[in-house]
């Protein structure tokens, strides 16, 4: 995506503006937003993670509740955090938040730590996320770009249907260009959920918009998008199916399991057999005898 002409000092300030008081009246009351604390964000990006809200809402709430802090969630074995991850999805997601979980008790006092550079240092924590707890937990200015806060940027000041497949440094320049000097936070989560709510990547709604008038991709005429094609993830019969499938028996049992009760839930032994050397070689299944497994520490 090239880079964009700059918007005039008015637009931009009515673009912060539309946004910011737009989400002041249609801001969704999450829990994550109540409480803002740095380890609630911690979680909660974690789980966002290419992953509904509607889905997380309810593993989220147990999560928290069953570990408030990040020494409750590093005192259980990492197969309890897999085991409460239920069925979200990418489950290693939670074999990296058991993993900082750790790495804040040894290395923080069980504190989430501020800095960016310490934030990086912790299992799983990238740029999007160290900016998301700088930003939503402390208040921060911070450059946050998730895949909705890029769409609303790549169609109203670029005037293209979609960003780029990943970040471009004039993508990065261009949110930089529009962070604002005071309360950037609420800019960030403004963008955040008109991505989420109003310009959606397959039905945006314009006739809502509160920034239609200053949309350039509408101004444009709407032109279609002319990148890489973009392909839904298939799921039917797919490696990551056979995978949830077995997690599944592992985390529903309240021990470990033998071998026949994978092989029931899965007829391609081939596939079967592939998806369960992945699942230990990611470390999310751990062999505990003779065709035996388990969730890993349970």
């Amino acid at each position: 995506m090239s880079s964009p002409a700059p918007l005039p000092f008015g637009d931009l300030a009515r673009l912060h503006t539309d946004v910011t008081d737009w989400f002041g009246r249609a801001a969704r009351d999450l829990p994550w937003r109540r409480d803002a604390s740095p380890w609630a964000v911690m979680i909660s990006e974690f789980m966002l993670q290419q992953t509904p809200v509607a889905r997380v809402l309810p593993v989220y709430a147990a999560w928290v509740e069953r570990w408030p802090t990040p020494a409750d969630l590093a005192a259980e074995p990492a197969g309890e955090a897999v085991r409460a991850w239920g069925r979200l999805g990418y489950p290693r997601r939670a074999l990296r938040l058991h993993a900082a979980a750790g790495a804040i008790v040894q290395r923080h006092a069980g504190e989430v730590p501020t800095s960016r550079e310490d934030l990086l240092a912790l299992p799983g924590v990238g740029e999007y996320t160290a900016a998301a707890i700088t930003s939503f937990a402390h208040g921060g200015r911070a450059v946050v770009m998730d895949t909705n806060i890029r769409r609303v940027f790549a169609r109203v000041v670029s005037g293209v249907e979609f960003p780029a497949t990943a970040v471009t440094a004039a993508e990065r320049q261009l949110a930089t260009a529009l962070l604002p000097h005071e309360d950037a936070h609420v800019w960030a989560a403004a963008t955040m959920e008109l991505g989420a709510l109003v310009c959606t990547a397959r039905s945006p709604q314009c006739q809502v918009c509160p920034v239609a008038a200053l949309c350039r991709w509408r101004a444009d005429g709407y032109p279609a998008h002319d990148g890489p094609a973009r392909r839904g993830q298939s799921w039917e019969g797919t490696d990551r199916q056979c995978r949830g499938r077995l997690l599944a028996v592992l985390r529903d049992a309240s021990g470990p399991v033998p071998k026949a009760a994978l092989d029931a839930v899965w007829p391609e032994a081939s596939q079967r057999e592939r998806a369960l050397d992945g699942l230990v070689a990611d470390g999310l299944v751990e062999p505990v005898g003779a065709g035996i497994f388990s969730l890993p520490g349970t």
